[in-house]
């Protein structure tokens, strides 16, 4: 083995070394997240990527399983109720337990190198903040908590050792193909939509849709929330804010472009003229490889892009009178404020609703459009700290949940 062989092994052993945190193991992000774990161990030894702790909300049977498999040092059902049935389904193994709200803030604290945020919704915020704290570096598959706390989380990175690397495909992409060094000279950052499965449907129509076809997406295998996100295209809205937040970028230098085939996730425009673009195939495991092994490089047992079987890549405006929650979203970017965090609540608020079937597919942007009405002159003001933005975005539950109510009557 000669010296530049050792060099790479050693570099590798080390990336494989890092302990690993997962919080929302049993979602869709965290399946993903552990098949890369489970592929690394197939060709490196059960010992890489160690995981200290792994989470879930209320799945005890997917949780117990994942821990006996991946042997976490401990494991965490929110649900504080489900606690005995954890313990009994690990009894005789050597696995901690724990539950309830502050158990998984306590395993975001424990000490990992990598902590893959994969709660979904502003559930994420605190744990997430917690491991901005001491300094990890994020894996970051949860927009909300951003959008919700934006100013609040860049100042508690400012203050931390922290890194965030973006595990949502689009802004993955755009942190690979950025050039930071030279900020000055971003022209344009682009994310690509998909479209979402109602991206050809007339409103009329769309005011029929049920939660089972808003699910359904063309592309990508999903959870049901960021499924509606996608098909309302309020995901790409929460992504333009999210990407503001990340990449310190004004609303004047980001843009959506519908790209129904989902291989491009991200064009960045320069002043010289050049656009340079990510691809690959619509599988989140290549963001959570890249995520996970930053700023070295593991393989990734994802699908990867075989141009041959390419046949067009097609991009078109988005339509903001058929989807207005990207409208909506990019008003709230422009506004600043707390208007994101309203923007986040009305919509995990609006999507619960009619993902239980208490109002229609279109019902969601009106029920955001008047929240964030109702909420007009709060939404201008910054958030000082974490109690405030969790203040503001329990008021704008509040409203949200009386409008579906309303509607619902």
């Amino acid at each position: 083995m000669n010296a530049d062989t050792q060099s790479v092994t050693r570099i590798l052993r080390d990336t494989l070394a890092r302990r690993l945190t997962i919080l929302g193991s049993t979602g869709s992000i965290g399946l993903s997240t552990l098949d890369v774990v489970a592929h690394a161990r197939a060709q490196h030894g059960d010992d890489v990527l160690p995981l200290e702790a792994l989470t879930a909300q209320s799945n005890v049977a997917a949780l117990a399983a994942q821990a006996k498999k991946f042997r976490p040092r401990i494991a965490v059902i929110g649900d504080e109720r489900r606690y005995d049935e954890l313990r009994q389904a690990l009894s005789g193994t050597s696995i901690e337990i724990a539950a309830g709200n502050g158990a998984i803030l306590e395993a975001a604290a424990r000490p990992s190198e990598v902590v893959m945020v994969a709660i979904v919704g502003a559930a994420a915020l605190e744990p997430a903040l917690a491991a901005v704290r001491r300094g990890a570096t994020i894996a970051l598959a949860n927009k909300e908590c951003v959008v919700a706390a934006g100013d609040v989380f860049r100042a508690a990175l400012e203050r931390s050792r922290a890194i965030v690397i973006p595990v949502d495909s689009e802004h993955n992409a755009a942190f690979q193909v950025l050039d930071f060094a030279q900020a000055h000279a971003v022209e344009r950052v682009t994310l690509t939509a998909s479209g979402g499965p109602f991206r050809q449907w007339t409103r009329e129509r769309m005011e029929t849709a049920t939660p089972g076809q808003a699910v359904a997406h063309p592309n990508w295998s999903m959870g049901a929330k960021i499924s509606v996100d996608s098909a309302t295209l309020m995901n790409k809205g929460l992504e333009l804010i999210e990407a503001h937040y990340l990449f310190a970028l004004g609303a004047e230098k980001l843009g959506v472009i519908v790209h129904p085939q989902s291989i491009v996730h991200c064009l960045v425009s320069y002043s010289d003229g050049s656009t340079l673009a990510h691809l690959s195939s619509p599988d989140m495991r290549t963001p959570i490889a890249h995520a996970l092994a930053w700023p070295r490089r593991i393989a990734s047992p994802s699908n990867r892009l075989d141009f041959s079987l390419v046949k067009q890549l097609s991009f078109e405006e988005p339509d903001k009178d058929r989807f207005p929650c990207l409208a909506l979203a990019e008003d709230c970017l422009r506004a600043g404020g707390t208007t994101p965090t309203i923007l986040n609540a009305a919509n995990e608020v609006a999507v619960g609703a009619f993902l239980e079937g208490r109002i229609g597919f279109l019902d969601i942007a009106r029920v955001i459009e008047q929240t964030l009405a109702s909420h007009h002159n709060a939404g201008h003001e910054r958030a000082a700290n974490l109690d405030e933005v969790l203040a503001i975005d329990a008021d704008a539950r509040d409203t949200a949940d009386t409008l579906c109510r309303r509607m619902a009557a």
